[in-house]
């Protein structure tokens, strides 16, 4: 126990383990408050139709040389956020159907883009780094790492000051309606916020797990935690702890961090179901 302690002291001394900290508790934290909101109103598949999207937006900054690609990423996947909710139920393709062909179309655009176009001499390295993450959050530049914490701090800001019409939208959307509240511009902030996490993460986990990073920590809370408050709150820490453990352990043991923090996470959750299936979870 005292050699990794002193180990992990030892690679904390270096800017790169600290960046990917500081980056990989503000995603999680980002993803967990959206993600209660997305689990109740059944929303969940959308975190992993946008993820597909971004990673077909990743493919055509690469295939035309951007050195930085999270604009465009960002900016296509907003829009196809909007597209998904402003359409979405106005169509003859519905809701779960549209992010299905959204999600797999990007995907295989994406690929078929850098099979085509790409310069790389590692394609399916590149390819498998973007799915599933890579070493990449370990990479961070200054700058990265300060755009990622003003896009987070931009998004708890968010969240915080329009709890209270979330929280309406979330549970009872008509009732919402009939109260004067305009849940469709509240849904559309949801989707653009969505977004924006979803960029985010791409780095940390890779596209295909970052609905982990939404899904896992609210189901985990949920049971436990029966009021909304105390489920986002309780999702929050769950999701900030374990992408912290996750990231020490796949630098200590050299394993890859996307799919070592979802493994945490399953982890918790086992233990939060076993906890709730021995105790009747906690009281409000």
């Amino acid at each position: 126990m005292m050699a990794i302690f002193e180990k992990l002291t030892f690679y904390w001394t270096y800017p790169f383990v600290r960046y990917a900290l500081i980056v990989g508790v503000l995603i999680a934290l980002c993803s967990s408050l959206l993600g209660v909101t997305l689990v109740l109103k059944r929303f969940s598949f959308i975190g992993d139709g946008l993820s597909h999207v971004a990673f077909g937006g990743m493919s055509i900054a690469a295939v035309i040389g951007m050195t930085e690609d999270m604009p465009l990423t960002l900016g296509v996947t907003v829009v196809c956020a909007i597209l998904l909710l402003r359409t979405g139920q106005n169509t003859k393709i519905k809701g779960d159907a549209a992010i299905a062909m959204l999600s797999v179309g990007s995907l295989a655009f994406g690929y078929l883009l850098m099979n085509l176009f790409s310069t790389s001499s590692n394609l399916s390295g590149d390819v498998c780094s973007t799915l599933f993450g890579s070493t990449s959050i370990l990479t961070l530049t200054r700058g990265e790492v300060r755009l990622c914490a003003a896009l987070s701090v931009v998004v708890v800001i968010v969240f915080v000051l329009f709890y209270n019409k979330i929280f309406a939208v979330t549970f009872d959307e008509s009732f919402a309606k009939a109260t004067g509240v305009r849940a469709e511009r509240y849904n559309l902030l949801i989707a653009v916020v969505i977004a924006v996490i979803i960029v985010l993460a791409m780095n940390l986990v890779g596209s295909l797990l970052i609905s982990a990073l939404i899904i896992f920590p609210a189901l985990s809370a949920m049971r436990l935690c029966k009021s909304f408050l105390s489920v986002t709150v309780f999702s929050a820490v769950v999701s900030v702890l374990c992408a912290a453990v996750g990231i020490l352990i796949s630098i200590l043991a050299g394993t890859p961090v996307g799919s070592t923090i979802v493994a945490v996470q399953i982890v918790v959750f086992g233990l939060c179901s076993l906890i709730s299936a021995i105790f009747g979870g906690m009281n409000k």
